[in-house]
């Protein structure tokens, strides 16, 4: 019996390259994102639905990019567009550490707990026939590259959100890593990953993943 896994997040999930140029759009091949990397490892009996939208947030409208950036909104629409599911793995928050959000752990974390309640709430859980919840804590953002001003202060909030995260997880039931423990963003631009990381978090996501 197969069982299918859901990878809801921003353009990390998607699978977006390092920033160089701003504005181009590039997505790394399959076999450097870390959800077909992690569906590859899991075996033939996973199948894979890819949700990464770049600039995601964990449900905040965004001025610029605009309102379908909420990802309570997102997730919604995901979780009634497919299914049956059995593992959902929701990796947000880098999006949130933007300036113009004002960031905070407790706002991030809020955010992050009202994607929970929509996941765990029994018209979701009861439309999939129940499963399971992986909250991933994705690594500090770090002030550099060609956007480095959209995340000015984010070095002071990022740190802080993994230990916020895994007391929520904790709080709710669901799984928890953090993937700062096997990554860091790319030196180019401080927000995304390098193909070997994904590979690498991948890796270790399936581990976490057959383990739920």
């Amino acid at each position: 019996m197969t069982r299918t896994l859901l990878t809801f997040g921003d353009s990390n999930t998607h699978g977006s390259p390092p920033i160089v140029t701003p504005g181009l759009y590039g997505r790394f091949g399959p076999k450097d994102r870390w959800p077909t990397v992690a569906t590859e490892v899991l075996g033939p009996g996973w199948s894979l639905i890819e949700e990464g939208l770049p600039g995601r947030t964990t449900g905040l409208e965004d001025p610029i990019m605009g309102a379908h950036m909420n990802g309570q909104t997102g997730l919604r629409i995901a979780l009634e567009s497919h299914g049956p599911i059995d593992v959902l793995t929701i990796m947000l928050g880098t999006n949130d550490l933007k300036t113009r959000f004002a960031p905070s752990v407790d706002r991030i974390t809020g955010g992050a707990a009202g994607l929970l309640d929509i996941a765990l709430s029994e018209p979701m859980q009861t439309r999939h026939g129940g499963f399971k919840v992986l909250l991933i804590c994705p690594p500090p953002v770090v002030e550099t590259g060609p956007i480095r001003d959209q995340f000015w202060g984010a070095e002071a909030v990022g740190p802080h959100l993994t230990a916020s995260f895994r007391k929520l997880a904790k709080a709710r039931g669901v799984g928890f890593f953090d993937a700062r423990s096997v990554i860091d963003v790319s030196a180019q631009d401080g927000i995304h990953y390098e193909p070997e990381a994904h590979r690498m978090l991948g890796a270790a996501l399936a581990e976490v993943i057959a383990k739920l």
